[in-house]
């Protein structure tokens, strides 16, 4: 722990919203989120430990049909005690309600909206720019550090990876570079700046340590890897030591989207390496059977892409990373 914030300590009541808890309590509930047309309620859980330190945030289902980080978090929830603690725990399981229990997609149904792509939102735009800009202002605001849980979702292959973004703070970016290891994934890509609007990148550029965390894939619901994220989040928020391999860090070199709509037939899977020109895929137009073939625009390996059948112009197809130049 003292490797996220080690000059922040709390020994205070911890409160969002309606919901309280005293030092040595943990609290569950849910809060309401005003979204201008309709209110919405968050699930979370306050665990305010027996000694001061950092307060740390944990979201998870920001997107829907993400089930293995919303699985994990609500897990963690019954199981971490405020003994454990040193500092303050705010999880949030179910960070995007409408997305995870109507949508199951990463737009909400509300209105069309990626949410993991318009923080820290906007009080007074749509209803998912405003629930990002309450979730920012309510769990974020003077948070010391941030993880965010995601998993492939229901249509997506998915490699498991910590990230986190690179701001050009030394000591911003060595706490997340800590907490990344802790999770205890061995593949950690880098963002090299933090543009953008992922709630992550916000966080950072807020100068709050803040790591996303991937894990799971096509919406299954996988016990073992639920676990594993646990036992991972547990070393992160009570500081248990961690022997693990050498890390790899990786930076995105290719996003690879549809220039056309069709039935989708990648030739890849996570964690598959390509080579810059290969065709990883091709499209294939439901009237006539014409192939449109998309080839990969840059070496190396797939961490994620779509698996789902039908693609609409613009969707996103594959991400691919290659490992980090250290030698520059």
């Amino acid at each position: 722990m003292t490797d996220i914030a080690m000059d922040n300590s709390r020994a205070t009541t911890l409160s969002i919203s309606a919901l309280s808890a005293e030092p040595g309590a943990k609290v569950r509930g849910s809060v309401q989120a005003d979204l201008g047309t309709l209110t919405v309620e968050v699930p979370l859980t306050l665990v305010n430990g027996t000694r001061p330190g950092p307060r740390i945030v944990v979201t998870a289902g920001v997107h829907g049909g993400e089930f293995t980080g919303i699985d994990a978090a609500t897990r963690l929830a019954a199981r971490l005690e405020p003994d454990q603690v040193r500092g303050q725990v705010v999880l949030c399981p179910v960070a995007n309600p409408p997305a995870v229990y109507n949508g199951r997609l990463g737009t909400s149904p509300l209105d069309g909206v990626n949410i993991n792509r318009v923080f820290p939102g906007d009080p007074g735009g749509s209803p998912t720019e405003r629930l990002a800009a309450w979730l920012f202002a309510t769990l974020l605001d003077g948070a010391d550090a941030y993880v965010d849980l995601h998993s492939g979702g229901i249509d997506e292959v998915l490699r498991d990876f910590t990230g986190y973004r690179l701001t050009g703070d030394p000591e911003i970016d060595c706490r997340a570079a800590d907490m990344a290891r802790a999770i205890g994934i061995d593949d950690v890509i880098l963002g090299l700046n933090a543009e953008g609007g992922n709630s992550h990148a916000a966080a950072a550029r807020h100068g709050i340590p803040a790591v996303l965390v991937e894990n799971g894939q096509l919406g299954e619901r996988d016990p073992d890897a639920a676990e594993r994220l646990v036992d991972g989040l547990l070393r992160l928020l009570t500081g248990t030591e961690h022997q693990q391999a050498q890390i790899r860090e990786w930076v995105w070199v290719a996003g690879i989207t549809a220039e056309v709509g069709g039935l989708w037939y990648p030739h890849f899977t996570a964690g598959d390496d390509v080579t810059e020109g290969e065709v990883i895929g091709r499209i294939v137009n439901p009237a006539d059977g014409a192939d449109h073939e998309v080839h990969a625009s840059a070496t190396g390996r797939v961490f994620y892409g779509m698996r789902g059948l039908t693609v609409a112009p613009g969707s996103e197809l594959v991400a691919i990373a290659a490992l980090r130049d250290t030698t520059r």
